[in-house]
């Protein structure tokens, strides 16, 4: 039998993460569990965690702090539980490295169904052929076989959507993307939120990749269209 994949759910209520790992167990995954952000870390640290839910507003170390610690350290995919429903809300939480977001209140059967996405998205196969690249005369090397992409001989930390929508752009280079094909390489089908998400997360790859980021060559804009790869 395949060993489970462990989730770590966070949230300070404990009804939350009582009902939500019961939940999950019962589709089959391990699920540990912590009240707060410093005990969230020392689980993290122990563990194999395959994914993360993070409860966006918690006392002590809040889910916005916990997420940034962890994206130091780690392309492990996050979850994020919020109250807030502002848009500008869930971009600042895309922009932490968060990879997908559910409202509360929240049904545990769309839970469920974000971190089946999430999982099957960060797994799936979407690499190029050739799994080496250099870019640019060696500015930007990706080697998907080892999962390090390097800026100037510099590892960058990706989260896996931003890997994922690096990947696409590099498999396909000629192709325009529109948002809605990025949504769905990036965000997944469960996905039901704002197009400017994915703008938000096309700006934080940029972030990491470029040497100007206001002027990028290697994630450029199409107007009117959406985007595509510009590495040579």
């Amino acid at each position: 039998m395949a060993d489970k994949k462990s989730l770590l759910v966070v949230d300070d209520e404990p009804k939350i993460t009582e009902v939500v790992s019961s939940y999950l167990e019962s589709k089959g995954f391990a699920v540990h569990t912590a009240e707060d952000g410093r005990r969230a870390l020392e689980i993290f640290e122990k563990e194999n965690i395959a994914l993360i839910i993070l409860d966006l507003m918690m006392p002590g170390m809040s889910g916005e702090e916990l997420c940034r610690v962890v994206r130091r350290r780690s392309r492990v995919p996050i979850i994020m539980l919020t109250a807030k429903i502002e848009e500008e809300d869930l971009l600042r939480g895309l922009g932490m490295g968060a990879d997908d977001y559910v409202t509360k209140p929240f049904s545990l059967k769309e839970l469920h169904a974000r971190v089946e996405t999430v999982l099957r998205r960060t797994a799936d196969d979407l690499v190029p052929l050739v799994l080496k690249n250099a870019f640019n005369g060696g500015d930007l090397t990706v080697d998907f076989e080892k999962n390090i992409i390097k800026k100037q001989q510099i590892p960058v930390a990706l989260t896996p959507s931003e890997c994922r929508l690096l990947a696409a752009f590099i498999k396909y280079p000629g192709r325009v993307f529109t948002r809605a094909d990025l949504i769905d390489i990036a965000l997944g089908d469960a996905f039901d939120g704002y197009d400017r998400a994915v703008d938000s997360h096309i700006k934080n790859l940029r972030q990491k990749i470029e040497t100007d980021p206001k002027s990028p060559v290697y994630v450029l804009t199409v107007h009117g269209m959406g985007y595509k790869f510009g590495g040579e």
